[in-house]
Order: structure tokens, then C-alpha cells, then sequence
């Protein structure tokens, strides 16, 4: 394999190493601190809207508290009240000033959350914003030595920034008015639904592309026996140009390779090493872009002999005319993503480069047999659990997650993720599927296709229908999960594995082809050796 394919290989494996279906969080739960008579609320964002002089502002985030009144969900019954300063303005005493009603603003520190809520109840405020004295949020919690507490008003942490913003509105005698609400999120967002087609549609074009490359290997072997060059065939590389077959060793090592490469990614999680995946991700997206447009572009009979023409370029090799046309436009759409990524729509640049760099990944890299395929997701289904739930044990965070969302990076997550903009969601964001919980599965399901036809079994008694169908219940699955745990990133390959694999095998061995598939794969083409006959006889 030549030093360019490598390169891009290694590409394929930092991109198949993010395995995870996400949301955001709106609702967080705490094992540390845990729930107890009057102080059993779970943690949930809330929106702050703010009024000034009869204006509308700034809408601001904080987050609820484990105790005190609940917030109302939807912001029409939510009231709007006059937002008053402390005085003092910890609030750890009687305020000075009266209040009939007001949300009371208080800063953090000198007492305890729950006895800045008893006092501001006692005077008659509705209810408290705390600012924190940090910009991020913290979790507001009970005293451990409190064990009955009874606060009939809702209490909300806000950062630093925001309750600076508010306290300069009142210190210059503005009229504040608030609202406090937490929205729940739709328990489906149109963007999952999406989402799920590009996945399912993703791997069902790579895998007719992978399996009709296959096919004409087939034929291509099939008429050098006819010719009599069947010596041609034993040489290796003539069957497959250009494919890489994964074996057993392979598919435990990327587990190892990609488990090393996240805990780098988490704890060198910056700006800069942000970029640093930009760039590799350009560069697998641009080779993907120009090798499926110049696929389907060879489908056209006028772009035929420019597809068939090649050319050696230094460090590349052979290269058909095709690409090297389609090369300017790939390189220009990866450079304009990367420039104006932050954009609100740069998102669908992003899905363009990753669908275009999944497809070419499933064209290049085969399972040949079902052992391998098992191996494979067996070992991605450990590594996506560990990394997302084991590892809060031994890094007090999910490593997945915090690498997904960009944590510390300043940037809006990593770009090795497909995601669409939630459109019905409240608090915005984004549903995204790592390119692993695709590429992963991916294989497995090219590989039923590719044995179906060499095989030449139908639609219904092939596999590659029933691992289709698999592949996209173990998704919708794990949407469903993702909804259930209010936005909490789930390791996708969870549900995925279990319904894919599960079925091929299940399948397999109740036709009888289970140990056909688990130990030859795709059927082998005979071989018919010609005998020559002297010339002149």
C-alpha cells in the first residue's frame, strides 16, 4: 500500500474512533450529591428572560437547584416578576429593602444556598437568582447535616457575567422584569429523523457501491479464465486494487489505537488541537468528495475516458484525469467550511466532507468474513460503553462526551461528527451521530451485500436486507434511549451491535451458511487452469 493510502487510512481510523448519539443535557443528575426529603429536584437549565425599562433583553441560562419550588415548563404560564436587588447583597440576613412578591438577585458565598432561600421566602420574594462568582454554572445542593428542608420558592444559580449584567441594570435604577421557565425538549426532534436517513442512507450507498465493485472484480476474474491468463489471478492485488481486507489482529488494535488517540484528544483538548483535526478531517473529506464525485461522474458516458485516462502524480500515484478535474472544486468547498465553520449553516458543509469520506472509507475497507465482523464490533461495542459510562469512574467525566462537545477547545465540538441543527428544540443545539457508530456497523452490512450477490441470493434470502433493517432499528433505538435519558450522550454502538450483529448470526445459523460466512466470507471464484496448446499443432 502506498504512503498516500496510508495516510488516509489513518484518517479513517481517528474519524471511526468517535462513537457516540447526542443530544445535549437540559436535565443533569448528580450520584454526589443525592436526593433526600425537600431536596430531591433534579438539576435542570433555565431560561431568564429579561425585560428592561419595558424592553425586551437578553435571554440568560442558569440552572435550577435541588431544592425549592419546581419551575414551570412552558413560558406562557410562566409570570413575569420585577427583579430586585439584595441587601445585604449575600442575603444571608433579613433584607433591608421590603418585597411583595420580587425575584430577589443575591450574590454567592458567607452562607449556605438553602439559607439565602429561607430568607428571601421570609421576606416575600417569589423566588432567588444566586450569581455564581465563576462565569461557568454550579450545582446547588443541600448541607449534608440538613435533612428536612422545606423552601416553597424556586431558587436559580446564574453566572457570573449574566447576574453582573442585571446587578448594573439595578445599581443604575433600571426597571428589570424576569421570567423563569424550563422548557422540556420534544420527545422527537425532526433534525433525529434526518439524521437517521443520512446514517441509514450513508451505508446503503456504500454498500451497492463496495458490493458492484465486487461484482465487476468478479466478472473481470471471470473473463481472464476465459482468455487463459488465469496465472494473472494468483497475483496479488489483481482481485482487489486498492482494498485493504481487515483481519483479527487489525480489528482488536483499533480499539487500542482508537482508545489511545481519545485519551490523548482529552487531555490535550484545545484551540489549537481543534484545528489540528480540521485539518485532517479536509483532508480525508476532500480525497472522499473527489472520489465519489468522480465516481459518479464516470457513470456518464462523457465523462468516461477521462475517468479511464490516468496520469502518475508524485506521492498520489495514478490518478485519472476525472480527479484530478474535480480536485480544484473539493479543495476550495474544504478550505470555505474550514474558514467559515462557525457559521449557522456551516453544518451542512460538514455533513457533505463526512458522508463523502464514510462512503469512500466503506469502498476501501472490507470485512471478508463474518469472524472478523464479530470481532470488530464485539470490540467497539466494549470500547463505546467504557469510554462513555466506565470512564466517569476514572476521569469523573465521560471521555467521550467531553471530547464530542470540544470541552476546553473553544470550539463548537469536533468535526468528525455528522449533525443537524435541532429545529423544534426550546434550547437549540444539535443532534449528532459519531462517524464510528456508521463506519463500524457500516462494514458488516456491505459485507452481507457483497455476499449476496457473489453468492446470487435474492433480496429475501439474502442478508443484506435483514442487517439493513437491523442496523436502522438498533438506531432508532438508540434515539429513543437518547430522549428517554433527557438528552444524555448514549453510546450509539450499544443498541447498534446487539440488533445488527445479533441478527446476522441469528440469521446465518438458522439457514445453515453460519460457518460459510464465519470462516470463507465471500464465496471464492473458481479457478479453471487452460491448457495451451503448442503453436503450429
Amino acid at each position: 500500500m502506498d504512503t498516500y493510502k496510508k495516510v488516509y487510512l489513518l484518517i479513517a481510523l481517528l474519524a471511526s474512533s468517535f462513537c457516540l448519539g447526542s443530544a445535549g443535557d437540559i436535565v443533569h443528575h448528580d450520584d454526589v450529591a443525592p436526593k433526600r426529603p425537600g431536596c430531591e429536584n433534579n438539576f435542570v437549565l433555565v431560561k431568564v428572560p429579561t425585560w428592561i425599562n419595558g424592553v425586551e433583553d437578553i435571554e440568560y441560562v442558569g440552572v435550577g437547584a435541588r431544592f425549592g419550588l419546581t419551575l414551570e415548563s412552558k413560558e406562557k404560564h410562566a409570570n413575569l416578576f420585577i427583579l430586585a436587588l439584595a441587601d445585604p447583597p449575600d442575603c444571608c440576613s433579613k433584607p433591608k429593602n421590603k418585597l411583595s412578591g420580587e425575584i430577589i438577585l443575591a450574590h454567592r458565598g458567607n452562607c449556605s444556598f438553602t439559607t439565602k432561600a429561607n430568607v428571601a421566602e421570609d421576606a416575600g420574594a417569589s423566588a432567588i437568582l444566586i450569581i455564581n462568582n465563576r462565569t461557568e454554572l454550579f450545582k446547588m445542593v443541600c448541607e449534608v447535616n440538613e435533612t428536612d428542608v422545606k423552601i416553597g420558592i424556586a431558587s436559580v444559580m446564574l453566572p457570573q457575567d449574566a447576574g453582573a449584567s442585571l446587578e448594573k441594570y439595578l445599581t443604575s435604577s433600571s426597571s428589570v422584569k424576569v421570567q423563569l421557565y424550563s422548557p422540556r425538549r420534544p420527545v422527537v426532534d425532526v433534525a433525529e429523523v434526518f439524521l437517521w436517513l443520512m446514517a441509514v442512507g450513508t451505508i446503503l450507498c456504500a454498500s451497492y457501491w463496495s458490493a458492484w465493485s465486487a461484482r465487476e472484480a468478479a466478472i473481470e476474474q471471470d473473463k481472464l479464465l476465459k482468455d487463459g491468463l488465469d496465472e494473472l489471478i494468483h497475483m496479488d492485488g489483481v482481485r482487489s486494487s486498492g482494498i485493504v481486507n481487515i483481519n483479527t489482529t487489525s480489528a482488536i488494535l483499533f480499539v487500542v489505537i482508537a482508545s489511545c488517540f481519545l485519551v490523548m484528544l482529552y487531555k490535550l483538548m484545545s484551540y489549537w488541537f481543534i484545528e489540528v483535526l480540521v485539518v485532517l478531517f479536509c483532508i480525508g473529506g476532500v480525497e472522499g468528495l473527489q472520489t465519489c464525485l468522480a465516481a459518479l461522474l464516470s457513470c456518464f458516458r462523457w465523462f468516461q475516458p477521462a475517468g479511464e485516462s490516468f496520469v502518475k502524480v508524485p506521492f498520489f500515484g495514478a490518478v485519472s484525469y476525472l480527479t484530478l478535474a474535480v480536485s480544484p472544486f473539493c479543495i476550495a468547498f474544504a478550505v470555505v467550511w474550514a474558514v467559515f465553520r462557525s457559521i449557522s449553516f456551516a453544518w451542512i458543509g460538514q455533513d457533505i466532507l463526512g458522508i463523502a469520506l464514510i462512503i469512500t472509507v466503506l469502498q476501501i475497507v472490507r470485512v471478508p468474513n463474518l469472524k472478523v465482523g464479530t470481532i470488530l464490533l464485539s470490540c467497539a461495542f466494549l470500547y463505546d460503553i467504557f469510554w462513555v459510562f466506565v470512564s466517569k469512574w476514572l476521569f469523573k467525566e465521560s471521555v467521550m462526551i467531553v471530547v464530542a462537545r470540544g470541552d476546553k477547545s473553544g470550539e463548537d465540538g469536533i468535526p468528525m461528527l455528522l449533525k443537524i441543527p435541532r429545529m423544534f428544540d426550546p434550547w437549540g443545539g444539535y443532534s449528532i451521530i459519531g462517524f464510528g457508530d456508521i463506519i463500524l456497523p457500516g462494514l458488516l452490512v456491505a459485507f452481507s451485500l457483497r455476499y449476496d450477490w457473489l453468492a446470487k441470493k435474492n433480496l429475501r434470502a439474502g442478508y443484506f436486507l435483514w442487517a439493513m433493517t437491523a442496523y436502522g432499528l438498533g438506531l432508532l433505538v438508540t434515539y429513543v434511549a437518547l430522549n428517554m435519558m433527557d438528552g444524555h450522550g448514549q453510546p450509539a454502538l450499544l443498541y447498534i451491535v446487539p440488533f445488527t450483529l445479533g441478527t446476522f448470526l441469528t440469521l446465518g445459523k438458522q439457514r445453515g451458511d453460519l460457518k460459510a460466512l464465519w470462516t470463507m466470507g465471500e464465496p471464492e471464484r473458481p479457478c479453471r487452469h487452460i491448457q495451451f496448446q503448442p503453436s503450429g499443432s
